[in-house]
């Protein structure tokens, strides 16, 4: 089983990267192409050649578990769709994060919770911690970063919406080809850790 990683807290959303990237090699481009792009073209936008490299390489391995049918789904879907799909590919990626949508996210939507608290999060870190030794050892900064992280993505991804100093939760309906796609492909539970759905 893929072990907990708590990566995550050195990423961002970077949503118009991702989708600079999936056009790219949904037209033929190989990563090496990509690569090329980032560091001499500055594709990014990155003028630091190091911080252009190191988040090609976080955004090559995000964007690695999208199968080719996904990638069409996100080319030929709108705006809101390609964000679930870049979350869903940061799912796919960290394990942690999975279970974090689906035993947090998930459980407040099925309950009718109206927000996403601090110590919701908080209380998950917690029995992981409990339940693993490499996350007990992680350090307090660790665990707040993570937890500003995964609030950051489910704001960036639409799935929680600020207002004051409520994180109010915003479950999406999925477009029906993104819902389809990954019920075909086995990939139900993803669909349960984002909508909330049974």
């Amino acid at each position: 089983m893929e072990k907990y990683s708590s990566g995550l807290v050195s990423e961002s959303f970077w949503f118009i990267e991702v989708k600079k990237i999936i056009k790219l090699r949904h037209y033929g481009k190989t990563w090496d192409d990509i690569k090329v792009l980032c560091l001499e073209d500055n594709l990014l936008g990155i003028s630091k050649e190091y911080r252009a490299k190191r988040i090609f390489g976080y955004l090559k391995n995000r964007l690695e578990v999208l199968e080719d049918g996904l990638v069409e789904v996100f080319i030929h879907s709108d705006l809101n769709t390609q964000k679930i799909i870049n979350i869903i590919a940061m799912a796919k990626r960290n394990r942690l994060f999975f279970e974090f949508l689906y035993e947090v996210y998930r459980e407040k939507v099925q309950l009718g919770a109206i927000e996403l608290k601090d110590s919701d999060i908080n209380i998950f870190f917690k029995n992981k911690q409990d339940q693993d030794e490499d996350v007990s050892k992680w350090t307090d900064v660790t665990l707040r970063r993570l937890r500003s992280s995964y609030m950051n993505f489910l704001t960036d991804a639409g799935l929680l919406t600020i207002s004051g100093k409520q994180k109010k939760i915003t479950p999406p309906i999925l477009d029906v080809t993104l819902e389809n796609y990954l019920n075909d492909n086995g990939d139900s539970q993803m669909i349960k850790a984002i909508t909330g759905v049974n």
